[in-house]
């Protein structure tokens, strides 16, 4: 369990965080959202430790702040918005950087396994920066996937911290992914993912963090959280959301499914 209690977070000056408490639990995917500048990036760069705060953030049980590196990355792997690779490595051996960090589950056939669950089948020999936006960011989830790829490991849920992973996809691949992490929380491993898209979130998520000002507005179900007022009030303008018969309150593309709870 992912527990956040009082989190205050200064950058500078500025006050970035305060006073955030929230809960995620494994086996669900939780959704952080909210306009630009409201702390979504900071509140995961908290939880993983990458970041100093006040006020507690316990994984597992255990302090963040307090947890050396290598229990960290053997119980939780992180996907940043971006990554910058200044050196020619082949899509393969940026893979292998995952299973150096994590605890190297699944056999040597593992980076293979994580391109292919990312649509990247035949890519390992390539080179990394030959490739478009688009196609690094799946690499880049490829390699996340390998450094905890058991979601349950001798009975202790990992987690995926995933900020905005699908900033740079197309439509399909953004359903792709938020699958592999709908999937992997259903196979009880915890997933929390930074989302600007409101219509993915109320497809994937269990729950919904959402924040405004460097605060927590509102925490719950998609449709305790996607209102009209709360997103107005988040967001700074004047939102309806559509409510399809059957389907929630919130605009669902026509094909799909919400997930089982």
């Amino acid at each position: 369990m992912l527990q956040i209690r009082d989190l205050q977070v200064n950058l500078g000056r500025r006050a970035v965080l305060r006073g955030v408490t929230l809960t995620a639990r494994p086996g669900r995917l939780t959704a952080i959202c909210g306009p630009n500048g409201s702390g979504k990036t900071t509140l995961l760069r908290a939880a993983c430790g990458d970041l100093a705060y006040r006020g507690q953030i316990r994984l597992q049980g255990a302090e963040v702040a307090t947890t050396p590196g290598p229990q960290r990355a053997a119980c939780r792997a992180v996907l940043a918005q971006s990554t910058a690779l200044a050196f020619p490595f082949t899509v393969a051996e940026v893979v292998r950087l995952g299973q150096s960090f994590g605890p190297a589950a699944g056999g040597p056939d593992l980076t293979a396994r994580a391109l292919a669950r990312v649509g990247l089948q035949g890519y390992g020999p390539r080179l990394y920066p030959e490739l478009s936006g688009g196609e690094q960011q799946r690499v880049q989830l490829a390699r996340v996937l390998t450094q905890v790829w058991d979601p349950v490991a001798h009975g202790v849920p990992r987690w995926l911290f995933l900020d905005e992973p699908v900033s740079s996809l197309d439509i399909a691949h953004q359903l792709q992914i938020m699958q592999i992490a709908r999937d992997y929380a259903d196979a009880g491993g915890g997933v929390v993912a930074v989302m600007h898209d409101l219509n993915l979130t109320a497809m994937f998520a269990d729950k919904i963090a959402l924040l405004a000002q460097g605060q927590l507005l509102a925490m719950g179900p998609p449709a305790s959280v996607l209102r009209d007022d709360l997103l107005g009030r988040a967001y700074g303008c004047d939102l309806r959301v559509s409510t399809p018969p059957a389907q929630g309150p919130y605009l669902l593309p026509q094909s799909a499914r919400a997930p089982a709870r």
